[in-house]
Order: structure tokens, then sequence, then C-alpha cells
């Protein structure tokens, strides 16, 4: 059918040249001023068009009334009334009545349509490049009441050394992969894992084109922020405060990422930009002039000055005793003067009977030290007050060659027969990473091609080596191939895995099974993976060897997938009739004016009749509520009520 924003365009420009540009296309303004001034000639043309006529015509007491407003957002934002399809849901109710862009606020932020609405943005499999504009559907405030209350979960299973079986009981440290939408599993998640997740680390959708966000939309890139907004809030409420974010991009998306990560988390709270080497060569593709050879993780911590790293490569080495040097705990220079940085400076306390070395004074006998040379230039101390306060074991006070006290610290090089690493540098150089066979290593493990660009899993194991602890947990909720849980599990880490593809059981949980039995590819020997000694979680009694697979239990989203698999239009006539009796429509849709309006939808393409039948759900009721696991509309199993309620127990 034809776009009625062309046939506009046609009809306008054949009647009046006042409307025209020298290239023969629409001059919105001129067009929008003379609506608004209800100019004679162009309602004439309108009114003597009869499709035209229909739309932005109303008829009161026997008038015709020209709704100008609806004119003006027509023109100027054609992608909201593109077409017969949304001619068609005008009829029946669903029209968004908003078409106008978000007001901008006068500081520097990203500002995109739709920036404070929910964006569902549903998937089931890797290679299905959407080309339907519904499944970024993109939910008003209004509409989402009950859209991220925490969703029931059922069909657990447990995966251990036995294999894989019933799960009986949910412990409370249980490894957990759950399947379904990320932004509704986060939201549930957030319920028993508020502020308890050391490192998150995800690898969205790049935003290509040639990926799995392979979105048909005429704000793709505000559609991709959107869908990175609605997630990266939720996931931030997760993290301790001590947590880290890493998010993997490309330069796609790269910049906006970083504004968009700086208005969430705030820019202070920005650690690093960090840039791996992911091929010497860089991508030869003809399509890069060019040649790509790395990509971005940026860095951001949950709260400032609060996120704990550790350095790299720490090695064993159970011969040697501690060691360490001292360094001068002063830093001077021109770049460290008091005005440069004022909350470095302050006394510092030590008293030679106790030997003790302290910020406040206790006795008269106190010698007070303050990061001034001899020569009167002040410098400043390297670390700030809490610092010295916290670790004073780490101090030492003794006079240096000017004959004045002087604080220095303890940089041990061997610790608790523990050598002492490196500090992860922002440009990552690592041959493990570059040399690593991350696709044949899957291949491996299944036979089959199955990603084209899976992470190293020495990449991962370098990021979790930094960011946690033995023990810590880290959340990947854009788990893939399930790289980073299948590194957790080998570094004895925590970890919870979400993912909304139907490969989940068949990639995902077979893999990490495999681990569980010893597999011994990727990072394995670097860990020193061993299944047999897993090693237990603090203050846990289960070993860590095993995980815990479930999914958000479906409601309308079983709907959702029999109308996405419908080849027929004849099959989706008999969804709505489902639908009716058996789904959670939209208060906004009315069955009995449909009905009125059936020869209409009858018209519509099939791509487009699946798209309205999904809208008319709604989206609040996609997933079983939690508050509702014993309603008897649901057919919930009792060991599924039961470890939901395990789930979401207080611990």
């Amino acid at each position: 059918m034809e776009n009625l924003f062309n046939h506009l365009e046609q009809v306008v420009l054949r009647m009046d040249s006042r409307f025209c540009t020298e290239d023969g296309h629409l001059l919105k303004n001129n067009v929008v001023e003379a609506a608004l001034a209800l100019d004679p000639k162009l309602l004439h043309y309108l009114l003597a068009d009869e499709k035209l006529k229909k739309q932005f015509f109303s008829e009161v007491d026997g008038l015709l009334v020209f709704d100008k407003v609806k004119f003006q957002r027509f023109v100027m934002n054609k992608q909201f009334l593109p077409d017969s399809y949304t001619a068609f849901k005008n009829k029946v109710g669903l029209t968004n009545e908003n078409g106008e862009f978000l007001s901008e606020s006068r500081e520097v932020v990203l500002s995109w349509p739709y920036k404070d609405c929910m964006l569902e943005g549903g998937q089931t499999k890797e290679d299905a490049k959407r080309q339907e504009i519904f499944w970024n559907e993109t939910l008003a405030p209004d509409e989402i009441n009950r859209l991220t209350e925490p969703k029931a979960l059922c069909h657990f299973r447990r995966y251990d050394s036995k294999g894989e079986h019933e799960a009986t009981e949910l412990r409370p440290d249980d490894n957990l992969i759950i399947k379904g939408n990320n932004l509704l599993a986060l939201y549930s998640l957030r319920e028993r894992f508020r502020n308890s997740v050391k490192l998150i680390y995800i690898d969205p959708p790049y935003n290509t084109g040639n990926d799995s966000f392979g979105y048909n939309d005429s704000f793709n890139h505000s559609t991709w922020l959107t869908f990175m907004k609605n997630r990266l809030e939720v996931a931030k409420e997760l993290l301790r405060n001590d947590g880290v974010l890493f998010v993997q991009c490309d330069d796609n998306e790269q910049a906006y990422l970083k504004v968009l990560l700086d208005q969430i988390f705030g820019r202070k709270n920005f650690v690093a930009c960090i840039i791996p080497l992911m091929n010497p060569r860089g991508r030869q593709e003809s399509a890069y002039p060019i040649a790509k050879s790395h990509e971005y993780i940026l860095c951001y911590s949950r709260k400032e000055d609060m996120a704990t790293f550790y350095n790299f490569g720490i090695k064993e080495d159970n011969n040697s005793e501690d060691v360490y040097r001292l360094l001068s705990l002063r830093k001077s220079g021109n770049a460290s003067r008091r005005e440069d940085r004022p909350n470095m400076y302050y006394p510092i306390y030590y008293n030679e009977t106790s030997n003790k070395i302290s910020i406040n004074k206790s006795s008269e006998s106190d010698i007070e030290i303050f990061p001034i040379k001899t020569d009167g230039t002040e410098g400043r101390w390297r670390w700030q007050r809490s610092n010295v306060e916290n670790n004073t074991e780490l101090l030492v006070c003794k006079k240096n060659s000017q004959d004045e006290y002087d604080i220095y610290v303890k940089d041990y090089l061997v610790k608790e027969g523990k050598t002492k690493g490196q500090k992860t540098q922002t440009f990552i150089i690592d041959s493990a990473i570059i040399n690593d066979r991350a696709q044949e290593h899957l291949q491996q493990l299944f036979g089959d091609k199955v990603f084209d660009y899976p992470k190293s899993e020495f990449l991962i194991q370098r990021l979790i080596e930094i960011a946690s602890a033995e023990g810590d947990i880290v959340l990947d909720f854009h788990l893939g191939s399930g790289t980073t849980a299948s590194v957790a599990h080998k570094m004895n880490r925590r970890y919870v895995g979400v993912e909304q593809m139907d490969y989940i059981k068949d990639i995902i949980a077979k893999r990490l099974q495999m681990v569980i039995e010893g597999e011994q590819g990727g990072c394995s020997k670097s860990v020193g993976w061993n299944p047999q000694n897993p090693g237990l979680l603090d203050g846990d009694k289960y070993a860590h060897n095993s995980f815990v697979y479930c999914e958000l239990a479906q409601a309308n989203q079983q709907l959702v997938e029999k109308i996405m698999a419908a080849t027929e239009p004849f099959k989706l006539q008999e969804m709505w009739q489902q639908l009716q009796e058996k789904g959670f429509l939209s208060y906004k849709v009315s069955p009995k004016i449909f009905n009125e309006h059936a020869e209409d939808f009858n018209d519509l393409s099939l791509d487009d009749q699946k798209r309205f039948l999904i809208e008319c759900l709604d989206k609040n009721m996609l997933y079983i509520p939690f508050a509702d696991i014993d309603d008897t509309h649901f057919t919930l199993t009792e060991n599924d009520k039961l470890l939901t309620r395990q789930f979401y127990a207080r611990r």
C-alpha cells in the first residue's frame, strides 16, 4: 500500500508550487505554517482527496473540522503515522497520541525519542534479523505498571557432577542461569541481588546492522540507546558499593554509550576505557578502509572512590618469605601543590614510644608530620586520609636523609607466598587473547560453528581477575555463548547469567556441564581449573561445582511466540480468537471495534498483522508475576512455586 506521507506529498506538490523545493521535495515548514494559518487553498487540496480528508478531518454536527495539530505532527514527524498500518491502529484505538520528541534540558545530555520509555526488546534466535518494528516496541511509563514486577520462575534444573536433574531446592549461594527477556529478568534479580554483585560484564549487540540487533526502525540509533538505558539503570542497582561494570562495544556506539553511562553512573565514576587488541592485522574486509584491530571496554564503578581492583598475574611462590620495599608516602612536584589536591594535605601523627602512626593526635608526645620538604616547598600525600586510617599496618615512620621524619608505605613484592602482579593498562596487548581460538574452542565442544565472534576466555579472565575475588558474584545478562559464566566457574566465582535465546540449554548449559566435568580448553590451565578440587565458597557448605537453570514463567510470551511462528494469515485470524479467549489484552483494545474492522486487518501484510496482534497483548503480562503464582489461570507446578519463593526469600 502507498505510504500516506508520499501520497500527501504528491497531492500538495501537484497543486501548489509554494510548498515545493527546486528538486521537487516538500517544504515541510511552509506546509505546516499554511495549515496552522488555515490556508484556504491547502484545505481545499486536503478536502478534495478522500484519503487525506478521512485522515485529518472530523465531522461535528454536519461540519468538517480540520485537525491542524494532528496534521502538523504528521508532516513534521512522519514516522509516527507512516502508512495504512497506523491508520488501522487509529480505528481500533492503539494510536500513540504524543508524537513529539522529549524536551531537552539545559545540561549536555543525550536526547532521543522515547528516552523515558521502556523497550522490551525481545529475541528468539541469534541469526534472526528482526524486520518487524513491533519487536522493539516502546512502552510509555503509564503502560508499565506491572512490567517490572518480580516474575515467577519455572523449569528448575540442577547441573552438577552427577549430570542434569530436577532441582528440589534453591540454595542461597547457587550459581544461576536464567532463560528469559533480560530486562524483566534484571528486575527479578534485583529482588534477590540488590547491592550484591561485585562485577558485571556484558557484551551487548553492537548495533552494526549485521549482528543480532538487526532492527528495522527509523530510530535505530535511538532504539539501541533506549534498549541499553533500560537495562543499565536496573543493573546499577545490583552492584555492590565497591562493584564494577564492564561494557564491551566497538566504535559504532562507543562514543554515545560513554555519554549514556556518564548519565547513569556519573562522570566521576568513570574508571577507564580499556582497548583490547583483538587482531593485530585488523579486519581486512573491504567494508573497512582502515582495518579495525581493537574494541572498547568501558569501565565504571558503582560508587566514587569505592571500587576495589586487584593486580593481575599474581603467582604462587610458597618458598618465598614476605618481601617488601619502602615507598615514600610523600608526593612532591609542581603538580602536587596544596591548591591542586587540598584533600591530600593533612597532618599524620607518629609516636616514637609506641611506634604507632595515626591521623589523630592522641598525646602531647605525638610528632606532627606534614608533606613539606626541608626547602619549604609543599607536596602532598599519595593517599587520602581514609586510606591512611585504614592501612596503618602498611606504614613505617623513619628519618630521611635530611634527618626529618617521613612516612613510608610497605610495597609488598611477595606476601603470604604470592608474588605481586601488575596493574592492567588501558591498552591490552596479550598474546593469550590475540592468539585465542575461541570459535575453534566452541567447535571442539559442540562440533559445529555456533558463534561468529565468541569472546576470548583469556580476556574475561583478565577482567574477572582484576575486579573480583573468589566467592564474589559475577553477572552477565547478555550471556551469549556462556563465556563469562564458564570463566567465572573455573575461577571459583559465583555467577548469574541471563540469556533469552532458545539455544541457552543446548549451548550454555551444556558448555557449563562440560566445565563441571573438567573441560580444559580456553583459560582452564591458566587458572588451574580442577573439578576435583573446586573449593568451597565462604560461608557455604556446598561445593561450588554446580549451577541451577531456570526460566521466567511465560504468560502472554507464549502467545507472542505462536504469533511469530505463523506463516499464513488465516493462522493469525485463529490466533485473534485465542487472544480474546486466553490472552491478557491491552486495556486500549476493544475486540468489538476490531471485529468491526476485520476486513481492514485482512488487508494488512502478514508482518503487520503479526505486529498488530502482539501490540494488542498486555506487556505487563508477558511473564507470570510472582504475586500471581497461586492464580489458577496459570499452570505452575508446586515445585516451581516452592523454588520461586526460595528465590525471593530474604537471605
